[in-house]
């Protein structure tokens, strides 16, 4: 139970982190999306996403940081393996399940609703 509270908590504040910037600066929710990726590459890459990861699991894991660190971690472990083609490489194979999960769901979605223009 604690570990659920804990996700909820940190998953939580990651979004308020996030509204919090969409209400108080000028930055489009795309900016921050593009903000929230290149923090978790940056902290996955020193290494200190893993502990947030440890903590707060699927609270750390889920949110658009997590995709940051998923990123970061690909280059490393493919750097390790290949060489410096793994710079390239190592973030396309990390992100390529979640990428192709959401194309799928996305189209599935998009044959079962009736598009239309917003109002």
């Amino acid at each position: 139970m604690e570990g659920l509270f804990l996700a909820f908590l940190v998953g939580g504040l990651i979004c308020v982190i996030g509204q919090v910037l969409i209400d108080l600066t000028k930055l489009t929710p795309a900016r921050i999306v593009v903000l929230f990726v290149v923090v978790g590459c940056i902290l996955g890459g020193l290494g200190l996403y893993e502990r947030l990861v440890e903590f707060a699991g699927a609270g750390a894991t889920v949110p658009i940081l997590g995709f940051g660190n998923l990123l970061a971690r690909g280059v490393k472990q493919a750097v390790d393996e290949r060489g410096l083609i793994g710079v390239i490489t190592g973030g396309f194979t990390a992100m390529a399940g979640g990428v192709t999960v959401a194309v799928v769901f996305g189209f599935l979605a998009a044959l079962v609703s009736s598009p239309g223009m917003k109002e």
